[in-house]
């Protein structure tokens, strides 16, 4: 047998949202142990996953047959300098393919604030950063190298096999192992970052100007207080010496202020549900401007260890002053308090099938819960009021939508099951929740 392997070995994400026992686990070290273990899982008739960093709140990367834990199978495999272009292993993490990319002199174009999930992990849920100009993770790959169900290595791209490439860029684990992802990168860069509260009502009323006018935008909102935490992260010009904060100031900002002092409230609030509401506004009223400058993977990213539940959906960027209007007046009457701020996000249009903002401008809504608060009500409103305007779930988030749901929000969904049924049609790679979401 290739690979190591762990019997019956339990698996559960970030959040404890989600959990599964695999029957056979597997740890490949090259692109032929994971071929052997795909075809090892059809020879028993066994389903197979990746199962990445186990970041999404959702169960997509549960594996209840055979699981590819794809943590030797990490690092970049090569890099074009003069393109730009890097091929890297499906198992490495963004933190460590920042790094790496760091270490070459490159970057990626735009990030999310977490960098914990693998680079396969990343595409195949839609993961995304923010700015009115720019795509989600998935459209910065150039191509893709998969394992498919029947054990044959394939390669696509935008001229090569592109309709799996249209469908394997968000593919959800569904089509096949990720064993490289091809990366457009460029030259590393600094990014500028001022954060600073304002009244919510005069960012909404400049949220289009602001969009347009930031490489990168995106504010915070505590649902019982009049201010929002805005950020504004910019490009320098090329070869602009960075001013980071000080190493004390950012540990008190980001490691005392926003995990440790914002976790003991959140713990407070979590035993006298009473106190939320004022310890949000203080939540809200202890946020303070910084400016400083890094390397741009380091202004991204943020730490973040309060743990909590998320579910996000993606909207047309039009509707989005209707929607947070309706979260306003609705949010604050709920029968248990939210101790968690709401995330505003924007991303613009792209071509990937069952990409969140396929085909049109879009903006995101990240709602969140402390751990062990209820949020069921608080999410099926989210959900009711996104749903009026069209809204899709990011894959990764938790969320209530079924195959037959989500079908009338993609107009390329069918297609995709097409594809899937093109290269899977046993369905080896399937878990409960592809199973929800695209149908058997």
């Amino acid at each position: 047998m290739t690979g190591s392997t762990a019997p019956r070995v339990a698996w559960r994400n970030w959040a404890g949202t989600a959990s599964a026992v695999a029957s056979e686990v597997r740890s490949p070290r090259d692109v032929a142990e994971i071929t052997a273990a795909v075809k090892s899982a059809g020879e028993y008739g066994m389903g197979v996953r990746a199962r990445g960093s186990g970041h999404s709140f959702t169960a997509v990367g549960a594996a209840h047959g055979m699981a590819l834990d794809l943590s030797r199978w990490t690092g970049i495999e090569s890099a074009d300098l003069d393109t730009g272009e890097v091929v890297v292993r499906s198992g490495t993490t963004l933190k460590t393919l920042n790094a790496e990319l760091d270490h070459l002199g490159l970057a990626m174009t735009n990030l999310g604030d977490i960098d914990a999930q693998t680079v396969s992990g990343a595409i195949s849920t839609g993961t995304h950063g923010t700015g009115a100009r720019l795509g989600g993770l998935a459209t910065q790959v150039a191509a893709l190298e998969l394992v498919l169900a029947d054990g044959s290595v394939v390669s696509c791209s935008e001229s090569e096999r592109p309709e799996l490439f249209a469908a394997a860029r968000v593919g959800l684990g569904a089509l096949g192992v990720i064993t490289t992802v091809t990366l457009g990168t460029e030259p590393a860069f600094v990014l500028s970052a001022q954060e600073r509260p304002e009244p919510l009502d005069a960012v909404l009323e400049s949220l289009d100007e602001q969009c347009v006018a930031n490489d990168h935008f995106e504010f915070y909102w505590f649902p019982y207080g009049q201010q929002a935490l805005t950020k504004r992260n910019n490009r320098l010009p090329a070869g602009s010496v960075p001013e980071p904060m000080s190493g004390v100031r950012r540990f008190v900002e980001y490691e005392v202020v926003e995990n440790a002092l914002f976790g003991a409230l959140c713990r407070l609030g979590r035993r006298v549900p009473s106190l939320v509401r004022p310890l949000n506004k203080l939540s809200a009223s202890a946020m303070s401007a910084r400016e400083y400058s890094d390397r741009s993977h380091r202004v991204f990213v943020t730490s973040r260890k309060v743990r909590f539940v998320e579910s996000e959906y993606a909207i047309p960027r039009e509707a989005l002053s209707g929607v947070l209007a309706e979260l306003r007046e609705r949010v604050p009457l709920l029968r248990d308090p939210v101790m968690f701020p709401v995330e505003v996000r924007v991303a613009a249009a792209d071509d990937i099938w069952l990409s969140t903002a396929y085909g049109r401008d879009s903006a995101y809504l990240a709602i969140h819960q402390y751990l062990g608060m209820p949020y069921r009500e608080y999410f099926d409103l989210f959900e009711s009021i996104v749903g009026e305007v069209g809204g899709r779930p990011h894959w990764g988030k938790m969320h209530s939508l079924d195959a037959d749901s989500l079908r009338a929000r993609y107009p390329r969904f069918d297609d995709f099951l097409g594809v899937r049924d093109a290269v899977d049609p046993e369905r080896r790679f399937q878990n409960p929740y592809t199973e929800r979401v695209l149908g058997h």
